[in-house]
């Protein structure tokens, strides 16, 4: 490969990384069809609206909802019919399973922990910090790394 090629594929590269995921677009609520509106209104459970987006994966909508509840957050996806597809919810430390406040805190200090919703299936997700670096680890309800 010539340093012109090699010059053309980096620069390709740093254009991918710096675009937004594919098909994403941010969105207001008067915007999205009256399915996904009332789909919105429905999953908020009182919290605050703080941001929408339409992604385009595999040629699907989805809906990404941001929101607060409670002064956490708690963010949703739905479908293009507006069905809820998967929640995450920031939790406070008492509402963590055992299992799953040792095992994050066994990695460093617990800086966030989410529940995640997808279906009937729920994982966690600790961000934690140890030696100055952050980090992110998934946990199964037994504080286990959750089979994907």
């Amino acid at each position: 490969m010539t340093k012109r090629q090699l010059g053309s594929v980096v620069a390709a590269l740093s254009l991918l990384a710096a675009t937004p995921a594919i098909g994403e677009q941010k969105m207001q609520l008067k915007d999205l069809p009256p399915a996904i509106q009332q789909a919105v209104q429905a999953n908020l459970k009182g919290g605050t609206l703080k941001g929408l987006s339409k992604e385009v994966e595999k040629g699907k909508a989805q809906y990404e909802v941001e929101s607060t509840i409670n002064g956490r957050a708690r963010d949703f996806l739905l479908d293009s019919a507006g069905g809820l597809v998967e929640v995450e919810e920031e939790l406070a430390m008492d509402a963590v399973p055992v299992a799953v406040k040792a095992a994050a805190e066994a990695r460093g200090k617990v800086l966030k922990i989410e529940s995640v919703t997808r279906g009937t299936t729920v994982t966690y997700e600790a961000q934690v910090e140890k030696n100055g670096k952050k980090s992110e680890v998934a946990l199964d309800a037994n504080g286990k790394s959750p089979k994907r």
